[in-house]
């Protein structure tokens, strides 16, 4: 008769299990283990009734009537339900005490394996959220106290690939050198006094005597100061140390105070915007080491980058200064100056108003002063420190961007440019044999040959050869940076083809500054046409710099020489006086012809007042009436101007249009 055990109301004992059943615990109750006798109760057990009515035994009592073969044997753990279910066992239950039988096995049943190995556990599938549809739900069974419950080992994932860190390692030591460390180091750490004190003049000069809003004789003084101090901050530098030798940064600061100097003579304004961007050009030259094409260009830029760099150079510069000198130092030379100021301005009140003569002169030296005054000085200052600083700074740390050691270039054997440059040479032949009785043969037989009449043709055929003209050089820069010229033959071969190239855009420039001027005698001139006919004399111009540049091997001059050439340009353009140039021509063709545009001479500057004095009374009164009023209020002597005065002794009072169609008409 089989004794029935019983379960606790918690739950099923968990005995400690060995080592090898410790790693894969079975959790399924299988029917060919019979379970351990039940032992009688210690003194710590204590009975109950099941849900089903039989006794259970405690995990207590459990505990301390196994044996040795309940040591060695797990038991088995029962499903939780509402009804225990009772175990059957195969022999009777052994006593308190007496050594436990093994198991007997029924005939005809084999003999259970109680252990299985490990196996690597599987993710089972996941579960459906709770709440919805087809989620179980189950009564999760919990561990008694003191029970011991194992654990799986943990998984580490596997990891693919080699070690990240080994890959992408970190860098040890300084960081990689920015395009500054490399191309524009900064070799000094502080200004110099030299130029401190030469930027405070150069933005004091300026202050007092540049005027923004027209030309005049404050631009040449203010450049003066400018250049000059840097002139200055050259001669104290070492000679080793220079970027530019003293006798070209001269060259090309008289080449500034030249091209500011326009101002003073010519009114025009649109002539005198075009020399002070020059100007600025010819500054940063002057303070600039480059040579080649790129460094040319980026000597331009690199002077607004330097003015900023210089700052905390400037900086350091000062407290350095502090230092050596003493903050007592620096304070009484303010004072000094403040003091000084002070007794300029209550000595100058006094006298002036003690005597009409002492007071014009106050008048004609000092500005007229409003709220706007304060603020204009310390703009035009500022810019002219800035300058001043930036300049400094390149002449300290020259820029080598743009300038380094060129690449070499990948060349193309001679058949591979040739071919090209050939075909483009034998179009520029049949257009040079087209042109050429264009250019020596008159109006009838332009008008026979093309069908067009002559201002039609003229017009239609300059700005196509301006292009080509531009294109034709930049064909030539291209043939010389990719042809191979490592014999003798390739050598020559270059300079040939490319000689004539150069001489059949020679012809090009010839037609198109003939086809301008046809078109200036059909229709008149103007400021737009003037400018790109000297435009175009200065592309022929540096097509003969190329053509002298094919026989002279060292080229690095060539950039800052078609620089050169366009200040000369410039300049030129301001000895002919294109305004008065304009105005003379067309009151010519008035004369002539009756056929010019009165309200267009009006809006010329002063510079072509002495021309429109020599129209008619009807037409000289709405030429001139807007240079009248232009002109009406007499100028200081910062924005003194030559045009100006001569065009103020013509016209010194306002000038009415009167009844004449003073607007855009051609008569």
């Amino acid at each position: 008769m089989s004794t029935p055990t019983h379960e606790p109301p918690d739950g099923p004992p968990v005995p400690a299990t060995p080592a090898s059943a410790e790693s894969s615990p079975r959790t399924d109750a299988s029917p060919d283990i019979e379970p351990a006798s039940p032992a009688e109760p210690g003194p710590a057990h204590s009975s109950a009734e099941s849900p089903a009515g039989s006794p259970a035994e405690s995990p207590a009592g459990s505990a301390a009537g196994s044996g040795p073969a309940q040591s060695a044997v797990p038991a088995q753990s029962a499903v939780p339900s509402q009804s225990a279910v009772p175990s059957q066992s195969t022999g009777p239950a052994q006593p308190h005490g007496a050594p436990a039988t093994p198991a007997t096995t029924p005939t005809g049943a084999t003999q259970p394996n109680l252990w299985k190995p490990p196996q690597q556990q599987v993710q089972p599938p996941r579960p459906p959220k709770p709440g919805h549809p087809g989620h179980p739900v189950q009564a999760q069974a919990r561990p008694p106290q003191g029970a011991l419950v194992t654990q799986p080992p943990p998984t580490h994932p596997q990891q693919l690939g080699p070690n990240p860190a080994l890959i992408n390692p970190v860098r040890l030591g300084p960081p990689n050198p920015t395009l500054f460390q490399q191309r524009w180091p900064q070799r000094s750490t502080a200004a110099g006094p030299e130029v401190l004190i030469g930027g405070l003049v150069a933005a004091v000069i300026a202050a007092a005597a540049l005027p923004l809003d027209r030309p005049g004789l404050g631009w040449p003084i203010a450049g003066l100061g400018l250049v000059g101090a840097l002139l200055v901050v050259i001669l104290r530098m070492d000679p080793k140390q220079r970027g530019t030798s003293v006798i070209e940064a001269a060259s090309w600061s008289v080449a500034t105070v030249a091209l500011l100097s326009v101002g003073v003579f010519r009114a025009a304004g649109w002539l005198f915007v075009l020399c002070v961007l020059a100007a600025f050009a010819t500054v940063a030259l002057s303070v600039g080491a480059g040579r080649r094409v790129p460094a040319v260009f980026m000597a331009v830029l690199n002077l607004p980058i330097a003015g900023f760099r210089s700052l905390p150079w400037v900086r350091w510069g000062i407290v350095r200064a502090r230092a050596a000198e003493g903050a007592s130092s620096t304070m009484r030379v303010l004072g000094s100056i403040g003091l000084g100021v002070l007794l300029l301005v209550v000595f100058g009140a006094l006298f002036a108003s003690a005597d009409a003569a002492f007071d014009h002169i106050v008048q004609t030296i000092l500005p007229d002063l409003s709220l706007a005054t304060p603020f204009r000085w310390a703009f035009v200052g500022a810019i002219f420190a800035f300058l001043t600083f930036g300049g400094a700074y390149l002449l300290h740390s020259p820029s080598t961007v743009g300038d380094g050691k060129r690449s070499p270039a990948r060349t193309v054997r001679w058949y591979e440019w040739v071919v090209p440059v050939g075909a483009l040479l034998l179009v520029f032949g049949i257009f040079v044999g087209v042109q050429i009785p264009v250019l020596f043969g008159d109006e009838e037989y332009v008008m026979r040959t093309a069908g067009l009449t002559f201002a039609d043709y003229a017009r239609k055929g300059f700005w196509q050869l301006l292009v080509v003209t531009l294109l034709t050089i930049v064909v030539i820069a291209v043939a010389v940076r990719k042809a191979a010229r490592e014999t003798t033959r390739e050598r020559v071969l270059l300079r040939v083809l490319l000689g004539l190239l150069s001489a059949g855009a020679l012809v090009v420039v010839a037609s198109a500054l003939w086809r301008m001027n046809a078109y200036e005698t059909a229709y008149g001139f103007s400021r737009l046409r003037v400018l790109v006919s000297a435009f175009e004399l200065w592309l022929g111009g540096l097509i003969v710099l190329i053509m002298i540049a094919g026989v002279v091997p060292v080229t690095r001059w060539l950039p800052r020489t078609a620089v050169a050439l366009w200040v000369i340009t410039l300049l030129g353009l301001a000895v002919l006086n294109p305004d008065r140039f304009i105005a003379e021509q067309n009151v010519a063709r008035y004369a002539n012809h009756n056929n010019s545009d009165i309200w267009y001479l009006s809006t010329l500057s002063a510079d072509a007042a002495p021309a429109l004095d020599k129209l008619p009374a009807d037409a000289r009164a709405c030429a001139l009436s807007q240079i009248s009023d232009e002109v009406h209020d007499a100028d200081d002597w910062r924005g003194w101007n030559l045009g100006r005065v001569e065009a103020r002794r013509i016209v010194p009072e306002p000038v009415d249009s009167g009844r004449f169609p003073c607007y855009r008409s051609y008569r």
